[in-house]
């Protein structure tokens, strides 16, 4: 059986919510063999047209505004959303840093079939839970490189970026990366729009630029917010360079053709794709519900 079966299988087997007297949790997410409490929340609003800014080098995140927007925060070190993506990181730091790590492990992924399902809130969010580990850094990357969100929901402004470093052969990545007040997390913006934007994702410059970033520093975990994979090519080639993959889909409303045709453009890319599914509201009757995933790990397919 493929994984796209097996991943497709887990999703018919997936209960009917009901959801007629609840409002859709705005990006939580549960994943791999875990069982986690459900909790509705409202849709993230829309970022306010005054919402503060820099273009320097260093980020300061405002965490009031992310956390009211439905964000994790480090204000939020114990709380439900929290917890969640402690669940949701720990089989992914496993493989990257464990005993039997797989190939490019700490290159991790994040991506979705379609726009709209919430790739880069829970890009965000696992960059933050895995910026709380005590011996781990993550560098959080804005490949969505055609319509990078991160400036947006983080509140940020960077001239330039990847694709900067990847058409000039003499900027330094160090120039472009910007330092957080999270002491852990640092980010990679997207940088100039570029119309060639796949061809420079596998580029010779690419192959460099990845073997930086994930070897620079032994404690570091890089997480890419990816483009969804049905809406650009880029999403595929990137797919290539990674040792992980987590596909968002969004509850009750990816089509799974849309989620068959996505998995099948990125298989055999690497050994380890994992499903995340979200904005999933609480069950009518129950506290609990079961997890939504499927991942390989190695080369063993589960």
């Amino acid at each position: 059986m493929s994984i796209i079966e097996k991943a497709l299988g887990k999703l018919s087997d997936q209960p009917k919510e009901d959801t007629s007297s609840q409002s859709l949790a705005p990006e939580q997410a549960v994943q791999e063999s875990l069982v986690v409490k459900a909790e509705a929340q409202a849709p993230a609003s829309k970022p306010s047209p005054s919402a503060p800014t820099t273009t320097s080098r260093a980020v300061n995140l405002d965490f009031k505004r992310l956390g009211a927007r439905g964000f994790l925060t480090n204000a939020d070190e114990r709380g439900k959303l929290a917890e969640e993506y402690r669940m949701i990181k720990r089989p992914l730091l496993a493989n990257a840093f464990g005993p039997n790590p797989v190939l490019k492990g700490n290159l991790i992924m994040v991506t979705s079939s379609l726009p709209g399902e919430g790739k880069s809130f829970s890009a965000i969010n696992l960059a933050i839970s895995i910026a709380m580990e005590l011996d781990r850094t993550v560098l959080l990357v804005d490949a969505d490189v055609a319509k990078p969100s991160l400036p947006k929901y983080l509140g940020f402004q960077a001239e330039h970026g990847l694709l900067d470093v990847l058409r000039d052969d003499k900027r330094d990545l160090s120039s472009v990366i910007m330092r957080t007040n999270i002491e852990k997390l640092s980010i990679l913006p997207a940088g100039k729009t570029y119309a060639r934007a796949t061809e420079l994702l596998a580029s010779d410059a690419m192959d460099r630029l990845i073997a930086d970033v994930a070897n620079r520093y032994s404690d570091r975990l890089v997480l890419f917010d990816s483009p969804p994979i049905l809406a650009t090519s880029e999403a595929s080639v990137l797919a290539s360079h990674m040792g992980q993959i987590v596909m968002v889909v969004e509850s009750e409303k990816t089509p799974k053709s849309a989620l068959r045709e996505a998995l099948s453009r990125i298989e055999g890319t690497c050994d380890v794709v994992s499903l995340v599914l979200n904005k999933s509201a609480m069950p009518s009757t129950g506290d609990y519900y079961g997890y939504y995933g499927y991942g390989g790990y190695g080369k063993q397919a589960q």
